[in-house]
This record gives C-alpha cells, sequence and structure tokens, in this order.
C-alpha cells in the first residue's frame, strides 16, 4: 500500500502550446464529426478530403525530421503529451484527465465519443484496456515506483456506455523487489465497468537521444 499525499496534484500534461492544442482538438473535432457523417451525409465528401489532405499537406511540409521529433518528444522530465490516454497532441488520446489523490490512488473522468465504440452505443473492450493499461501506469509514477507492463488482466462486469461520464481509477497495491503489482477501474453511474489488475517490472527502455 502507499503512503497518502498531502493534496492532489494533476497528472495529465497542461497546455505547453495553445496552437498545437487548439489544433489537436479541432483534429479530434473532425474525426468524430466524420464517424457522424458516415456514408449517408449530404456534405461534399470529395471536397472534404481534399481540404483535409491539404491541412497534411502543410504540416508535412513543416514537420521535423521524424528522429528529431522523437528526441524532442521525451525531452524533460514528468508528464509526456504525446500518449494515447491523455497527451493534448495526440488526436486520438479522449483525453482522459487524472490527478494523483492523497491517498496515493489516481482518479479521472472522460466521456468517450463515438470513434470509440464497440458493441452498439458502449466502449470497445480494448479501448478499456488502453484508458486501464495507461492508469494503472500512472498510478505506479505517483506511487513512486513504476515500470513496464507485464501483465494486465481484465474483467468486464457489464458494457460501459458512451457518452457518459466515466470514472477511470488506479492504485499501487504492493512492491516485492522488481514486480510491481497495481488495480483500477472503469465505474460509470457507480458501477463498475471494467477492473483491472497489473504486473508491472522496475525496467524503462532508454529514452531517444
Amino acid at each position: 500500500m502507499t503512503a497518502a499525499r498531502e493534496q492532489p496534484l494533476e497528472l495529465t500534461a497542461i497546455s505547453h502550446n495553445e496552437g498545437v492544442d487548439a489544433a489537436v482538438s479541432a483534429a479530434r473535432r473532425v474525426i468524430a464529426s466524420l464517424l457522424h457523417a458516415g456514408d449517408g451525409s449530404a456534405a461534399e465528401m470529395k471536397e472534404v478530403a481534399d481540404r483535409l489532405n491539404a491541412v497534411a499537406d502543410h504540416l508535412d511540409e513543416h514537420a521535423p525530421a521524424m528522429d528529431q521529433r522523437m528526441v524532442d518528444m521525451w525531452s524533460g522530465e514528468g508528464i509526456t503529451r504525446h500518449d494515447p490516454v491523455t497527451g493534448p497532441e495526440n488526436t486520438i488520446a479522449p483525453p482522459l484527465h487524472l490527478t494523483g489523490k492523497d491517498d496515493g490512488s489516481v482518479e479521472g473522468v472522460v466521456a468517450l465519443g463515438l470513434p470509440y465504440q464497440g458493441p452498439p452505443g458502449h466502449v470497445h473492450g480494448g479501448i478499456s484496456a488502453l484508458l486501464l493499461d495507461h492508469t494503472l501506469g500512472v498510478a505506479n509514477h505517483w506511487a513512486g515506483q513504476s515500470g513496464m507492463t507485464a501483465e494486465l488482466t481484465l474483467r468486464y462486469h457489464r458494457p460501459t456506455p458512451l457518452f457518459e461520464q466515466l470514472t477511470v481509477t488506479g492504485e499501487q497495491i504492493a512492491v516485492d523487489g522488481r514486480k510491481i503489482r497495481t488495480r483500477g477501474a472503469i465505474t460509470a453511474r457507480g458501477e463498475v465497468c471494467v477492473s483491472a489488475d497489473g504486473l508491472f517490472i522496475a525496467k524503462h527502455l532508454p529514452r531517444p537521444r
């Protein structure tokens, strides 16, 4: 069990570049709008595609080399901005906002829309796994002993609804040498939808230099 902290702490990257963050937010809206429109839309999709490709061409023209970008992504310390769960620079991140609590656990809230659908009106099970894997990893970081996922065991108790506030939690429960055990859950309306038990190994890959 982890020691209690004095006060909650934001564990999601804060705004660093308003232009980038605004562009990513707009791209998330485009992804959701395309899925909402579908093939029955009255919109001129060929024109939409041309406009989107023009935006992509503009971004590619001004992008740094990939190895340089990788170094930039992993520079500095603390919370990254590019991960696919909380990252403000990542268009596929919902994003989930996580906070470290004074009891040593972490908690975040998120509402997922159509891009994350699996069963009708509900979240894809793989998306639930993604959210929990990341949240358990952040819980380990918050507890002071982190590592890489070795095992992630999920139990799906009930379908996880779209378009509703979901609470995602994580807590480190034991450390035995290099082995770290962590648990978490996704709840909706006060009921557990998915629970997770994770085994992490205290090991980290080198950062690009």
